[in-house]
C-alpha cells in the first residue's frame, strides 16, 4: 500500500511540475508542494548523524503559520524515509526547527529568514521555501511558481555544506543556482 501511495504522489508531483495551474486555487498548490516536501524524503541522502537514534522519526517542519492545512499530514500518513517513520511538526522556533530533516519556510517567515538559515548552518537540516529571492539568502531548495507552474531551484553548494546528498534525478529536474549570486 505505502508502494502505491508513493506511486501516485511522485507521478503527481511530477506531472504538476510541468503541467500549467491555471485556475488552481492556493490551496491546490499547496498540496503539489506538500508532494514535493515528501519526494525530498527520497530523493536526498542524510548523514546517519542527522538522527538522535536509529528509530527517530524523520521531521518535516513547517515553520511558522501552515499553508498547507491537512495536506502535507496526509501525504507523510504511514510513510517512512530509510526506516524512519516521516512525521509533521508545526515549529516556531529555531531551536525546534534544528530538530527537522525537512524545513519549509513559507513565504510570510521572510523577516525571520535569515535567522532561521543562520540558526540552522550547523545541522542536517534541507531549508526549502517558496519565498521570493529564498535562493540568495541561504535557502537550499526554492519552490517557485512560473507560469503556473511549479520549479525548483537548488542550491547543491548549500546542500552539501548540510552533508546532504541529492540525487542526481532530483538534480535533473532543476535549476541549480548558487546563493551568492543565484537565481
Amino acid at each position: 500500500m505505502a508502494v502505491l501511495r508513493f506511486l501516485r504522489a511522485a507521478l503527481l508531483a511530477a506531472a504538476m511540475a510541468f503541467v500549467p495551474m491555471a485556475g488552481h486555487t492556493a490551496a491546490d498548490e499547496y498540496q503539489v508542494k506538500a508532494v514535493f516536501l515528501f519526494n525530498f524524503s527520497r530523493f536526498i541522502e542524510w548523514p546517519a548523524s542527522a538522527f538522535s537514534k536509529s528509530d527517530a522519526p524523520f521531521v518535516v517542519g513547517i515553520y511558522g503559520n501552515d499553508p498547507f492545512g491537512g495536506n502535507l499530514d496526509e501525504v507523510v500518513k504511514g510513510e517512512s524515509a530509510n526506516g524512519h517513520p516521516l512525521v509533521v511538526r508545526r515549529v516556531r522556533s529555531a531551536e525546534e526547527a534544528a530538530g527537522c530533516q525537512i524545513l519549509f519556510i513559507p513565504k510570510e517567515e521572510n523577516r525571520r529568514l535569515e535567522e532561521l538559515v543562520s540558526a540552522l548552518a550547523k545541522s542536517h537540516t534541507l531549508t526549502v521555501s517558496d519565498l521570493p529571492g529564498a535562493s540568495q539568502r541561504g535557502v537550499m531548495i526554492r519552490l517557485v511558481t512560473e507560469n503556473s507552474r511549479i520549479r525548483l531551484r537548488i542550491d547543491v553548494e548549500a546542500a552539501r555544506a548540510a552533508q546532504l546528498t541529492i540525487s542526481s534525478n532530483l538534480l535533473r529536474a532543476a535549476e541549480i543556482v548558487a546563493a551568492n549570486g543565484g537565481r
